[in-house]
């Protein structure tokens, strides 16, 4: 639409079009193929030769060949800056900043037409970029897309710099543009697939700090990073030209983290990060890789809403913790003995827990004018007895954490015979992982393939799991979480006279986690599985279960001991104990010791024990 309009008024304003000077050919194709243009076309080579763009959108090309030829795109960029400065707004200088100030320095153009780009100038004068900030919430495992974490922007103003108001800034997101009717699995299905559009768009980064840190319990990390307030500009200045700009939007490499460090490398050519992410871009590998690059000069650490709640209830005794539940649903017991007759001190914390519990309930619902009343009151009396100040621990950095892919090498026995086993997991972390930087309790892997050598160079597929999550999170006295897992893929389970077999399951269960000491927590969940067996009469066979452990932080390092059976609908019934420690050899190196023990009606029991090195590497 915008390429014949354009075409029309360069006809009537015809008279008052100066003609762009002739460049040398070469000179040309040489800056066609300089890599600050390919940057600002985004271009990439394919494996069978030439260029693409990764840009989706033909309203962002100049040249009808612009998505396949950096050089057409430059021939048609320079007509489009000589254009009527009548066009104003609509004028190639307007919307292309960043190629109209790279092409003006490359080329001397002196003699370009002076325009005048009020909508740009206006909008570039409101955000007033000085310095960037590098922004990392942390993983949110109810959320498909925001499983691995995510990464974000903030551009702040020198006003910012000097008064300390970050929420005033703003906040740059690459995301996928999501239909209000897709649930978490048609997501995730066109998130890897590529079904989704993706769109830079900047916001305040209150509403940010809002969504993540209050609405779903993430923490965020702050990473001040040492763009020039010229470098900030010139990113913002691309920024412009990628308004409403559609791409190819994909969970693994295309996605936030990506088009982020594209970004950086416009503001400060040469960076090359993205060189670093041919197949996968997961969020805390890129911050490891600005981090590595020496641009981070300062973290700064923002707790979740509720990990600020738990800290505060943390030195609670048990009929505290109930006194402040009660509190919460009715402040009249602030009168009551109970609470009356308790030390200053103790009174101060629990009312500045049952506050945060309040304000933590609030979330995500309509505004109460009970739980306002309620929280009022509670603000009154916190002013009267305020709590000393509450100081959190900065937890270990997320790019600290072991690297997201998983080399695996390992020698075992299942009963007599002896085997060696070499697997790969694409990412990402599983619950006897080396744990600095991640959470206990959580898993997420993808990509997950475990081939076996049997004595007698006998080779078999032992696993290919697509996907396997878990988010065990313990219950407590003020929170009362689910936890959850679902996994998909394939791997070998009894089958009939002895024998195993490769079948296709889809399972998941939920229930609850207890934490029963530091470092020490147990679960329980009731499970469901679907499963492709070929000694089954049935296409697909289903069963219920249970899925129950402990899981322990030592000094070594992880141990999960966990009992799990399923008992299908034709009476065959699956059960195993296993046994899992890992010694942390070092961030990216780790030692696993696994023995279990499987029970079916189909075979004799089998036991089988394992010593395998994982080997963490992007």
């Amino acid at each position: 639409m915008f390429k014949p309009l354009l075409s029309l008024l360069l006809v009537l304003t015809g008279t008052a079009v100066q003609a762009a000077p002739r460049h040398d050919a070469a000179t040309l194709h040489t800056l066609a193929e300089h890599p600050y243009w390919i940057s600002l076309g985004h271009y990439e080579r394919p494996l069978i030769g030439g260029w693409r763009s990764y840009v989706d959108d033909e309203a962002f090309f100049l040249s009808a060949d612009g998505e396949h030829s950096p050089l057409a795109e430059l021939n048609a960029t320079l007509q489009g800056l000589y254009a009527d400065p009548a066009l104003a707004d609509q004028h190639t200088q307007c919307r292309y900043p960043s190629r109209t100030r790279w092409l003006r320095a490359q080329l001397a153009l002196d003699d370009l037409p002076v325009v005048e780009c009020h909508e740009y100038d206006l909008w570039y004068a409101d955000i007033n970029p000085h310095s960037t900030v590098l922004v990392f919430p942390d993983a949110y495992l109810n959320s498909p897309s925001s499983m691995f974490g995510h990464t974000l922007l903030r551009i702040d103003s020198a006003d910012m710099q000097d008064n300390g108001t970050a929420l005033l800034s703003y906040a740059l997101n690459f995301g996928a543009m999501v239909g209000e009717m897709d649930n978490s699995i048609l997501y995730a299905w066109k998130g890897l697939a590529g079904g989704y559009p993706g769109q830079f768009s900047l916001l305040p980064y209150r509403d940010k700090i809002s969504e993540y840190s209050s609405l779903e319990n993430r923490d965020l990390w702050e990473y001040r990073l040492d763009l020039t307030p010229e470098e900030t500009g010139r990113m913002i200045e691309h920024v412009w030209e990628l308004r409403q700009v559609r791409f190819d939007y994909f969970f693994f490499d295309e996605n936030c983290s990506y088009r982020l460090l594209e970004l950086l490398e416009i503001a400060r050519p040469g960076l090359r990060l993205i060189d670093q992410f041919p197949l996968t871009a997961i969020p805390a590998d890129t911050v490891r890789a600005v981090k590595e690059a020496g641009m981070i000069t300062e973290v700064n650490y923002r707790p979740s809403r509720e990990k600020e709640l738990l800290a505060r209830a943390a030195p609670l005794e048990r009929d505290e913790l109930r006194l402040a539940k009660a509190l919460a649903a009715d402040t009249d017991m602030l009168d009551s003995p109970a609470f009356c007759n308790l030390p200053d001190s103790r009174k101060a914390l629990i009312q500045e827990t049952s506050y945060r519990l309040l304000r933590y309930q609030a979330v995500n619902q309509e505004r109460d004018p009970d739980n306002a009343a309620r929280s009022y009151r509670m603000l009154q009396a916190i002013n009267q007895n305020p709590p000393p100040r509450l100081d959190m621990p900065t937890p270990a950095l997320p790019e600290d954490g072991h690297e997201s892919r998983t080399w695996q090498l390992a020698l075992g026995s299942q009963d007599d015979r002896a085997f060696a086993e070499y697997g790969l997991r694409m990412a990402y972390h599983d619950l006897n992982d080396n744990l600095a930087g991640f959470p206990l309790g959580a898993q997420i892997e993808l990509g997950k393939l475990r081939i076996r050598q049997y004595e007698g160079n006998h080779w078999q597929l032992e696993e290919l799991g697509l996907v396997g999550i878990r988010s065990l999170t313990p219950r407590s006295q003020l929170l009362k979480p689910w936890s959850w897992q679902v996994a998909a893929g394939l791997e070998r389970v009894a089958g009939k006279e002895g024998g195993q077999r490769l079948v296709g399951h889809l399972n998941g269960g939920g229930g609850f986690s207890w934490q029963l000491a530091d470092g020490l927590q147990a679960h329980a969940l009731a499970t469901l599985r679907l499963e492709h067996h070929r000694d089954f009469a049935a296409m697909l066979s289903p069963a219920a279960g249970f899925d129950s452990g402990l899981l322990w932080r030592n000094r070594a390092g992880n141990l999960l001991l966990e009992a799990q059976a399923d008992y299908f609908h034709n009476g065959e019934i699956r059960r195993r104990l296993g046994l899992t420690q890992q010694l942390e050899l070092g961030r990216n190196l780790g030692l696993r010791l696994t023995a279990q023990r499987e029970f079916s009606h189909w075979s004799a029991p089998q036991n089988e024990v394992m010593l395998q090195l994982r080997w963490y590497h992007y």
